[in-house]
């Protein structure tokens, strides 16, 4: 869990964070929905994300039939497992590498062997969208590569990255259970996606997939992705359509999203006196400019008196002008809203990713007070500009005003939480 030394309103948002933390961790949410009762056959654990290799062990912990099977996270996301017959693989994140590809082919093998009698349980997370990347005839890996990491340089959204990796890959977007050799498929999800689309979450393996070639077309061509030409004769070729719903086999369950973060959270600041605001799990925009619209907000909740608490979670974006640049979406955020303040008293924030990773670098994310631009000023710090360069990380270090978990092993996107005492 999170830790640092601060005065008590930051320790009160380091309270808050970690109990949205701990409300979403597969050991609490996934055994309740597990299948109890054993197939004829054999079952078949697969999973994806970073939160993949605790819901195999919360899966191992619960079911008492045999389990076996594969899962792949991140490197740092992995946990001890109690059963060797799953085993564990990490991989690169967020852009794919060479054992995405090999993941992805296993899991595609060992899903088609699979008897009508035997059973799948997928377990998906964010971040199988990298994990899992086995580009479709005529793109390479390298190029697929190059398209992801433009599109998450230039500011697009969770759901338009999905779209396009589900129609340039062979594994995503429902062909997992298309090429499985059973029917009785069970997927439990955690959501990072704002909105809860399951076909979206880890760029759904196992869910049928509602967008289209020319939904994907459209992406490509608003953020001019490198490789056009060789896209857009993929994204024309039909057979590169996704199986659609009403064609697949299985069921789905979310256990865990974001929302349910933003709820465990409220409950303890209204135990501890806070009336609170929420601004719900499908917060999306320009990081620092949201950081901009949310300082109105708490500005408007300080004039009504008392003290009040500012949540929301969803995702934010970041357009990348400095590629050498170290900071994510939230110290953007928290830029911004820190700039908008202005140094108003009784103000203080904390924004971080619940996966624990906020962009590059690794730390969850940081905070922001009524000392933060005095501060920075005295630090010889310009976080306008530290702004502008997408050198957030630098500013926040400097004044030891970051906050680092580790990984999680969970992930429900972001989680803001803005203290606003009159």
């Amino acid at each position: 869990m999170a830790v640092a030394q601060k005065q008590p309103v930051r320790d009160f948002l380091l309270d808050l964070f970690n109990i949205a933390i701990k409300s979403v961790q597969a050991k609490m949410v996934l055994p309740a929905h597990l299948p109890l009762e054993p197939p004829i056959g054999k079952t078949l654990v697969l999973g994806a994300g970073k939160a993949a290799a605790a819901m195999a062990a919360a899966a191992q912990n619960t079911l008492d039939y045999p389990l076996t099977g594969l899962v792949i996270t991140p490197a740092g996301h992995d946990c001890p497992l109690p059963d060797t017959r799953i085993k564990m693989l990490t991989a690169a994140h967020p852009i794919p590498d060479d054992r995405s590809v090999l993941a992805a082919r296993t899991f595609l093998d060992m899903a088609g062997h699979c008897d009508p009698d035997d059973r799948l349980i997928f377990l998906g997370s964010g971040g199988g969208s990298s994990l899992l990347s086995l580009p479709v005839p005529g793109l390479s890996a390298i190029q697929k590569q190059e398209i992801i990491r433009h599109l998450l340089l230039s500011g697009a959204s969770i759901t338009q990255i999905n779209m396009v990796r589900k129609h340039l890959s062979t594994v995503k977007g429902g062909r997992l259970t298309a090429a499985c050799g059973t029917r009785d498929i069970h997927t439990f999800l955690i959501s990072d996606v704002p909105g809860n689309d399951p076909a979206m979450i880890a760029s759904g393996p196992t869910i049928a997939d509602e967008t289209t070639l020319s939904d994907a077309q459209n992406i490509i061509a608003k953020y001019k992705t490198p490789h056009q030409k060789v896209v857009e004769a993929i994204l024309q070729n039909k057979a590169n359509e996704t199986p659609k719903p009403g064609t697949l086999a299985g069921q789905y369950t979310i256990i865990a999203r974001a929302q349910d973060a933003l709820e465990a959270a409220t409950k303890l600041a209204r135990k501890t006196g806070w009336q609170v605001e929420c601004l719900g799990d499908r917060v999306e925009g320009e990081a620092f400019q949201i950081g901009k619209q949310h300082a109105r907000l708490a500005l408007d909740l300080k004039a009504r008196n008392g003290r009040w608490l500012l949540l929301s979670g969803g995702e934010l974006t970041v357009k990348v002008k400095n590629k050498n640049g170290a900071g994510g979406p939230n110290l953007e955020y928290l830029a911004g809203l820190a700039l908008a303040l202005n140094g108003e008293p009784g103000i203080s924030a904390l924004a971080c990713d619940t996966d624990g990773i906020d962009g590059s670098k690794k730390n969850a994310g940081g905070f922001i007070g009524p000392d933060t631009l005095q501060s920075g000023v005295e630090s010889g710090l310009n976080l306008r500009q530290h702004l502008k360069t997408n050198q957030t990380y630098r500013f926040f270090e400097n004044l030891n005003d970051l906050i680092f978990t580790g990984p999680t092993l969970t992930n429900v996107n972001d989680f803001r939480a803005i203290a606003i005492e009159s």
